[in-house]
């Protein structure tokens, strides 16, 4: 399922409203995760944070009935993509750091993290990541031929 410009937009905008609840103005006083729950029956996608009080919510109408067995590493990487092109809005929440957007599903199993902000570390998108140790380890064998 490819991600549909609408799709981003719903996507952008919940995670608006919810970097609107912690303004960069505001001192950083607040300890917290941001924990982003789909439900893959209703496409509803709810931001809450660690005392699991609600952010945000919308409906994400591609997603509404989905299906698909990879609908969670799917929607993964489009909400990962909608993070990046929010970065400074995401990093500048008057959250302490470190602190993570993390994806749940309907029952609040963890899934994964989605963008930690942390001004001493990085995390790079698991996809630039795939299939980096065979590349290295062809990259040695080359050299070692030398």
């Amino acid at each position: 399922m490819k991600a549909t410009e609408q799709t981003l937009q719903q996507i952008e905008r919940a995670i608006r409203k919810t970097a609107e609840k912690f303004p960069a103005s505001k001192e950083a006083d607040i300890l917290t995760d941001i924990h982003v729950r789909v439900t893959q029956e209703t496409g509803e996608l709810v931001t809450y944070d660690d005392d699991d009080r609600e952010l945000t919510r919308c409906v994400v109408e591609q997603w509404i009935d989905n299906k698909d067995d990879d609908f969670y590493e799917t929607i993964m990487g489009d909400i990962r993509k909608c993070l990046e092109r929010q970065k400074n809005l995401v990093e500048s929440m008057s959250i302490l750091k470190p602190y993570a957007f993390v994806l749940e599903d309907e029952d609040h199993e963890s899934l994964g993290e989605l963008y930690l902000v942390d001004d001493e570390l990085v995390i790079i998108d698991p996809e630039l990541m795939k299939d980096l140790d065979k590349d290295l380890d062809s990259f040695f064998d080359e050299l070692m031929k030398s």
